[in-house]
């Protein structure tokens, strides 16, 4: 049977601010990369709320700036991560807690995806309704390895697997699961940032369109430069 829109809730995993893009410390000062990564947690925050197809955000962090954030840009809820042991478990846990706020499916994104247009998400999330059940949309990533987004319908179709070549593992979880699995290029969600040439992606990405981002636009332009301390 086709699936009908009903509650569609987003999930976001932040890890904390202290550890976050560690592949960027050749480049930036801690104190830099923390604030970089708080100002794209920032930015997603905006963009998941100006998305129509989003009922709910719901957080998943140990992070006392992230709880903050996420009181501060409407998130429905912050589920506690005390661990911090990863990505795929803050997910499963996030997972969980929508299922319990009764979405019927969820959207995993993650905090380094400053550039997210809500239009092209709520084109996603549409473009994704009246599937057959089970369903799994992947957005890779820049790079066509990992996974930037991740649409489950229902949400438990599959357990989310998140790091290195989890587009492909996401396509074969799918499979396993008898679940219906597309690709969907999503440029402003492909575009996270684990090392320096991601920021300098992000950086030309964002001359190259209008709005959004204001939080990463501000430090980008405050730091001056790429690698700038």
């Amino acid at each position: 049977m086709a699936a009908r829109r009903g509650r569609t809730i987003a999930v976001l995993p932040i890890k904390r601010f202290s550890v976050a893009k560690q592949r960027l410390d050749n480049g930036l000062s801690d104190g830099t990369r923390r604030a970089l990564a708080e100002a794209m947690v920032t930015d997603v925050l905006i963009a998941l709320r100006r998305a129509k197809g989003i009922d709910e955000v719901l957080v998943v962090s140990g992070e006392t700036m992230a709880v903050a954030l996420a009181a501060g840009y409407d998130a429905a809820a912050v589920i506690d991560d005390p661990d911090d042991v990863g990505h795929s478990a803050a997910a499963r846990r996030g997972v969980q807690a929508a299922m319990e706020r009764g979405a019927t499916r969820v959207l995993l994104v993650p905090g380094d995806c400053p550039a997210l247009d809500p239009t092209e998400l709520d084109e996603l999330l549409e473009d994704a309704e009246g599937v057959e059940l089970p369903d799994v949309v992947v957005v890779p990533d820049r790079h066509g390895d990992g996974t930037n987004g991740l649409l489950l319908t229902p949400p438990d179709a599959i357990q989310p697997a998140f790091g290195p070549g989890s587009r492909e593992r996401h396509e074969r979880l799918a499979q396993e699961a008898g679940a219906t699995c597309t690709l969907i290029a999503m440029p402003t969600l492909g575009l996270d940032v684990d090392t320096v040439d991601d920021l300098a992606a992000l950086r030309t990405a964002l001359e190259d369109v209008r709005g959004g981002a204001s939080h990463t636009r501000g430090l980008l332009a405050r730091f001056g430069r790429v690698g700038g301390r």
